[in-house]
């Protein structure tokens, strides 16, 4: 018993340790933190600010912004994309230029980029096709269905942009992020400020997003390393955003809140973009105490492990969320905070305990559904397993003792 009791004890040790001694020196663990900042953000962000309702027999969506405009500042902090395209620019350029160092192609270096996004997609895709039908067959109601495939399906719109984004680093990874800015204004100043077409606010799903990314490329060219950098995009930023809310007509909200008028995320307005654009000079100025921060190696551990299921948590996160909801119905009464309206600081409270239950649901689903992310094993010689992984660019190859063979 003792023994069991010190292996358990001896064994997070050990493995931050390897993970640590593992790390290449010139690694900059600035950059794995920052990207799982953003998916703990992203994450945090729809589990506080979605509510699933049960009414009349059926599911649906609420947002608890429209009932609490008071928790408006929640999305300030929890809507984390322009940091993700940030971090995305810096590798995606950083890792084209190392392929083009070693003479390797475009289309090798593009699928290697891509293979380990769309593997946990389509567990994701299969996964949830099989349920959907499994609720039609059962008699659920289509509009529950529609709501509950709608909050799993959502969040791929983000990944077919930065799909894009990728696609076209050789392209824009010299682009001055003042370019797509005057796109994005432009497009507001047709849609609100002359009555233009709706439909030409998507052109800002490109356009918007590409500023973060293209500030990330210039981060990979020895760009944005003097703090003033950080704090002119900070305050800039955040200032413009301010008289944007306050004069220009936009939501102070970040995310989309239903009934609104105008949605500051779908598509991105020009809010959205000088948001994020003070969202990344906050994580430049972020980047001295957090690379102090990660000289200890438990933290770099959970940094590390965190960024090497990265897609696995952003896409099975709204399932555990649904999956605790759904069994929650089995208690017959509606549960606070769980399947309640949204219209008080009771179901706030309430909310914020069922997030560690959250949490260990979505660790149940990373349990399952992680290894589509890690690649596939492939047996060698002398009885040896290995997990074959796509090949990993500078400046983003996971830790070696976290990658390394295992005996079965």
């Amino acid at each position: 018993m003792r023994e069991a009791v010190r292996r358990a004890t001896t064994a997070p040790r050990h493995l931050v340790r390897r993970i640590d001694a593992a790390t290449p020196v010139g690694r900059d663990r600035t950059v794995d933190a920052l990207r799982a900042l953003a998916i703990l953000g992203v994450v945090l962000g729809h589990w506080t600010v979605t509510a699933l309702v049960a009414d009349s027999g059926t599911v649906r969506a609420v947002s608890p912004l429209h009932f609490l405009p008071q928790l408006t500042p929640v999305s300030w902090v929890f809507q984390t994309l322009a940091v993700f395209f940030l971090v995305g620019g810096q590798v995606g350029a950083h890792s084209y230029a190392a392929a083009r160092a070693r003479g390797e192609s475009y289309g090798r270096w593009l699928g290697a980029r891509l293979s380990r996004l769309f593997r946990p997609v389509a567990a994701v895709l299969v996964v949830w096709s099989l349920v959907i039908v499994a609720l039609l067959a059962s008699g659920v109601r289509l509009e529950t269905v529609y709501t509950l495939g709608k909050l799993v399906l959502s969040p791929l719109w983000f990944l077919l942009v930065f799909t894009a984004l990728t696609a076209v680093t050789p392209l824009v990874a010299r682009l001055h992020p003042l370019w797509p800015l005057a796109v994005v204004l432009h497009v507001d100043l047709v849609r609100f400020g002359l009555g233009g077409p709706g439909w030409l606010g998507w052109l800002n799903v490109a356009a918007g997003w590409l500023v973060p990314y293209c500030l990330g490329a210039a981060w990979a060219r020895g760009g944005l390393r003097d703090r003033t950098t950080g704090w002119v995009l900070l305050v800039g930023g955040a200032a413009v955003t301010a008289g944007l809310v306050a004069w220009g007509g936009y939501p102070a909200s970040m995310v989309g809140v239903p009934g609104a008028a105008i949605s500051n995320l779908n598509p991105p307005t020009l809010a959205a973009v000088t948001f994020g654009l003070a969202q990344c000079g906050a994580a430049l100025l972020l980047i001295g105490p957090l690379r102090r921060a990660l000289r200890r190696p438990a933290l770099w551990a959970a940094v590390a492990l965190m960024n090497l299921s990265a897609m696995t948590v952003f896409l099975w996160h709204q399932t555990a969320m649904m999956a605790v909801t759904a069994i929650g119905l089995l208690a017959g009464d509606p549960l606070p905070g769980l399947h309640t309206m949204p219209d008080g600081a009771g179901w706030v409270l309430a909310r914020l305990g069922w997030l560690p239950v959250f949490a260990g649901a979505l660790g149940v689903c990373w349990a399952a559904f992680h290894p589509y992310e890690q690649g596939r094993r492939k047996r060698r010689g002398g009885g040896r397993v290995v997990r074959e992984r796509p090949p990993v660019p500078s400046g983003e190859c996971p830790p070696a003792a976290v990658a390394e063979d295992r005996r079965v």
